[in-house]
């Protein structure tokens, strides 16, 4: 597999789906992975979701040439916190991780389809309410992204049409391959410093972390924040200095940068947001970059 693909950009050499090797078998695949692939492309592990902790942190810093992990859960609600977990765990140990979501949320639900497709209204075959595209974008695209994560993979839930097993029409989930592209063409768009940057969600009274409003940083210099309901905020900026710009961008439909209530806050003190420019009960992300 080396040999035939190993030349193909941004790959991953996962070893296996939900992998129960022993750590010793997991150590020899990493090794000999690392020892063939002269391309350095990066080496995850996939596991259950009840076992991170014992599958993951054998291999923390120098312990192995391990450089990833590939993120499973059970319900949309812990992928930002999970993933902020691993990118600070792997930090602390001097050598960080690539961390990504491989498949959050249920196998039951999972990415489910865009609202209207083939009639679908948010329940699965059983007449359960699961959740519509809109949840995942928040709490999976855009909570693994504020989280420092490098990305989220999707899984089609079993209990959908089009699902993981007899997917026949990517269409079902075109929404949700949209706001992908809207989410990477900003980073590209706007410039934004990504690799300097770092969450920060106790700066918007979220310490805990919850699936609802992230904010991710270049300290003095960029701010990041998402509103997961265009909520009105305030974001402390007392430990920066200056006048920062404010604007809002649509994680929904794209586009250019637009002003709200508020279009300016200066540093040393905690600043209203403001509101957003329309749709004030949808999500939104927010700018501020320093004004030099």
């Amino acid at each position: 597999m080396i040999a035939r693909f190993g030349h193909n950009l941004a790959l991953n050499w996962n070893l296996g789906e939900e992998n129960t090797q022993s750590h010793e078998q997991q150590r020899a695949m990493i090794n000999y992975l690392a020892q063939l692939d002269s391309y350095d492309h990066n080496i995850v592990i996939h596991t259950f979701p009840g076992q991170q902790d014992q599958v993951y942190r054998p291999f923390l810093g120098d312990h192995s040439k391990l450089t990833g992990v590939s993120l499973q859960n059970s319900s949309l609600e812990s992928t930002h916190a999970e993933t902020l977990k691993w990118v600070r765990t792997s930090e602390e140990s001097r050598k960080p991780w690539i961390v990504a979501f491989d498949e959050s949320g249920s196998a039951a639900h999972a990415q489910c389809p865009d609202l209207g497709y083939k009639g679908f209204d948010g329940h699965d075959r059983n007449g359960k309410m699961a959740y519509t595209q809109h949840k995942v974008r928040k709490q999976t695209l855009w909570g693994t992204l504020r989280s420092g994560g490098a990305g989220n993979e999707y899984d089609f839930g079993y209990q959908f049409d089009e699902n993981d097993i007899v997917c026949e029409d990517w269409r079902s989930r075109d929404q949700s391959w949209d706001y992908c592209r809207i989410a990477i063409g900003f980073f590209h768009d706007y410039k934004i410093p990504f690799w300097e940057m770092q969450n920060a969600d106790e700066f918007i009274g979220n310490p805990k972390h919850e699936p609802t409003n992230y904010c991710f940083v270049k300290p003095d210099d960029t701010y990041l924040v998402y509103l997961s309901n265009g909520d009105s905020i305030t974001l402390d900026l007392s430990h920066a200095q200056g006048d920062f710009s404010v604007q809002w961008f649509n994680p929904r439909s794209g586009g250019k940068l637009t002003l709200g209530s508020v279009s300016t806050l200066t540093g040393g003190e905690p600043g209203l947001l403001g509101n957003p420019p329309e749709d004030a009960n949808e999500d939104w992300l927010v700018l501020l970059r320093k004004k030099k």
